[in-house]
């Protein structure tokens, strides 16, 4: 019995992942038969849940969403704190990233217009902690992109370039990533015949299409380490190098994934980063608790002096002195 119940578990939780599942993949992914199938999908519509099917040899399964929230077994405000919560997760550790972006693809997924409206305006209002960003992608794009992703069907979209320059794009999304404070999306662009990433909040009024398209072989095996390794490539307006005495393994834990940290011996490590401001530097020299020398630029020198000075007088006097 427990086996049956937690095959019933991820067969909802596939049904959840993606719009439609042709019936020999699904029962594949689960390793059963397709009579097996058919009794755990009966054991799902036993419990409340509308999964419709298509006949056939290659019939398929979807779960469908009319009762609005109830294949979640949460209600509305519950929901809504749920979206939120996820999307403030997605911008922490890797697995909590990762683990977070495939929950709210699934929750988004379920909510009405409205619902979604409403977390939105939650989440905005919601501050993040220090280097992280309130603004993001609103939670209805960022629902239209990850089911596209989940269904694996078309995607059009308006997108702004980092130069501002405004385009209509026409895409195959393959999956969506989360680095730092950001949502990236991995899509192969068809007007274009190439790979492309779209930062998720410069992305305006997606719209899906109706049917699938086939599987292409990606362009890395890890979709997540393609996009670290692209945002590398672009260069930020100003060459920052920060010289730290920290050991380059404690720094990589924490900033490898943002800045390349280079081993300098005897306990000291060089920071090197492409930025078009200094907040995250500064964020940086602040919380590593260790000291350190700005080797370039000279306007982030300034910037740490004045920092200092101000940190300084807001400390007064030494105590005794």
């Amino acid at each position: 019995m427990a086996d049956t119940t937690a095959r019933t578990m991820r067969l909802l939780s596939l049904l959840q992942r993606r719009r439609y599942w042709p019936g020999p993949e699904l029962a594949g992914r689960l390793e059963v038969s397709a009579r097996t199938l058919r009794r755990d999908v009966e054991r799902l519509r036993s419990l409340g849940y509308a999964v419709e099917s298509d006949r056939g040899v290659e019939g398929g399964y979807r779960l469908e969403s009319t009762a609005g929230l109830a294949p979640l077994l949460v209600d509305n405000d519950e929901a809504v704190a749920l979206a939120v919560g996820l999307h403030l997760a997605a911008q922490g550790s890797q697995e909590l990233a990762e683990a977070s972006v495939g929950a709210l693809t699934k929750v988004l997924a379920q909510l009405p217009a409205e619902q979604r409206r409403r977390a939105d305006t939650v989440r905005a209002a919601t501050a993040v902690g220090p280097g992280g960003l309130s603004a993001g992608p609103p939670l209805g794009v960022l629902a239209a992109v990850a089911g596209a992703c989940r269904d694996r069907v078309r995607l059009s979209f308006g997108y702004v370039a980092a130069d501002g320059a405004a385009s209509e794009r026409y895409v195959e999304p393959h999956g969506l990533v989360v680095l730092g404070t950001r949502y990236y999306l991995v899509a192969f662009d068809l007007d274009r015949a190439d790979w492309r990433t779209f930062r998720v909040d410069r992305v305006d009024d997606p719209r899906p299409a109706r049917t699938p398209f086939p599987a292409r072989e990606l362009p890395h095996h890890d979709l997540r380490e393609y996009v670290r390794i692209g945002q590398r490539s672009v260069r930020g307006s100003c060459r920052v190098v920060i010289d730290v005495v920290r050991p380059a393994d404690e720094l990589r834990e924490v900033y490898g994934r943002w800045v390349d940290v280079a081993d300098l011996g005897g306990g000291r490590s060089r920071l090197t980063m492409d930025v078009d401001d200094f907040t995250w530097p500064m964020s940086i020299v602040a919380n590593a608790d260790a000291p350190f020398t700005v080797i370039e630029p000279p306007e982030l020198q300034a910037k740490v002096a004045a920092a200092a000075a101000t940190f300084a007088a807001a400390a007064g006097p030494p105590q005794g002195g």
